[in-house]
């Protein structure tokens, strides 16, 4: 399935640099009996949905047009936002999230808890530094990156 995905990359990726769009993820995933590739754009200061539509329809006519076809069976193609909490996977995201609120899921506990809100301070290779709130007061820990599971934006309440 990552063949699939490096394949409409590559096929879809003019067409997203043309738009002055972002490729934000893409996954290529069997739920039931359906494929689906889902496809997650987004532009500076957030995108609409006519946006959304146009390039979708490019896109589906340029996957239409691939030849050998990389789809082994039928798929729907869903092309979309990746939303207001959406995940922090590549380095212009982790830019973006530098001194934004974040939501981090991790896979063992630390100081029993296995999920933290709070601003993210710094990053590295190693680690990220947190700046949580523990009811009036604040603190800032450090989180191993080979210890986050999940990590998005979040939305502060």
């Amino acid at each position: 399935m990552t063949e699939v995905v490096d394949v409409v990359k590559q096929a879809i990726q003019p067409i997203i640099d043309e738009r002055g769009l972002e490729l934000v993820d893409m996954e290529y995933v069997k739920e039931k009996a359906t494929f689906y590739l889902r496809i997650y754009i987004d532009t500076v200061g957030g995108i609409d949905i006519e946006e959304i539509a146009a390039a979708s329809e490019l896109i589906s006519e340029k996957l239409d047009e691939l030849d050998p076809d990389p789809f082994p069976v039928p798929y729907l193609l869903e092309v979309s936002s990746p939303g207001i909490e959406r995940p922090i996977k590549t380095a212009q995201d982790w830019q973006k999230a530098l001194n934004s609120y974040i939501h981090v899921g991790l896979y063992q506990k630390m100081d029993q808890q296995k999920v933290f809100e709070g601003t993210l301070l710094a990053y590295d290779d190693e680690e990220i530094s947190l700046q949580i709130k523990i009811k009036t007061r604040t603190k800032e820990i450090k989180i191993p990156r080979k210890n986050i599971a999940k990590i998005r934006f979040a939305i502060e309440f």
